[in-house]
């Protein structure tokens, strides 16, 4: 029998065991690194991140405030029967008979006729002074609406302004009525007009 002298050949199972020992090894030595490499590569990459703060104004909802309560509006009454604080609200209105309109003014329907010139007094309106007046002192002007007809008579007069309860109201119209005018022309033609006459009373 002839016996193997080959020193390597030998050694080759003890070569491998270490090759292998040595490359387990490296991997243990590379998986527990490899974490911790990982870790700082994900800082570093952290760092690098540059996070912005704004600041988000708050917002306040402002509840919806109910409208107040409707006062009650207390009816004085002298009837016992009808309680103390009984409103409007509580008054049943479709039981009171229709209240009658107010009545018409009274006076002359004074109706608009146009007209190119104006009726003009034939001579100046002197009214007589009332003799209330001239002791209370009082002054002021009238005016007398008054309705000049085509030969230049006046019809119909009324107060536009006046100063009532002095006499002053009655002097101007009958002065005014004791007025002849030169009736009012519209296109050369005599037309009946109203016109405004203010009356000046002044004491002297």
């Amino acid at each position: 029998m002839q016996l193997d002298t080959n020193p390597l050949k030998n050694q080759y199972p003890i070569v491998v065991r270490i090759a292998g020992l040595s490359g387990i090894g490296v991997i243990i030595i590379t998986f527990l690194s490899f974490p911790r490499f990982l870790a700082e590569a994900g800082l570093e990459q952290v760092d690098q991140i540059i996070i912005e703060n704004i600041d988000i104004p708050q917002t306040q909802q402002i509840d919806n405030i109910p409208p107040p309560a409707r006062p009650s509006i207390p009816v004085p009454t002298d009837d016992e029967d009808i309680a103390d604080d009984l409103t409007l609200d509580d008054l049943d209105f479709d039981d009171f008979e229709a209240w009658d309109a107010p009545p018409q003014p009274t006076g002359p329907k004074v109706k608009f006729i146009p007209y190119d010139t104006p009726p003009k007094p034939l001579r100046r309106i002197k009214p007589l002074y009332p003799e209330i007046a001239q002791e209370a002192g009082i002054e002021g002007v009238v005016v007398v609406q008054a309705f000049i007809d085509k030969k230049g008579r006046v019809k119909e007069t009324t107060i536009l302004k006046g100063i009532p309860n002095t006499g002053l109201d009655e002097a101007a119209m009958e002065a005014i009525r004791k007025t002849r005018f030169s009736p009012a022309k519209q296109r050369e033609r005599k037309v009946g007009v109203w016109i405004s006459i203010p009356v000046n009373f002044k004491l002297k």
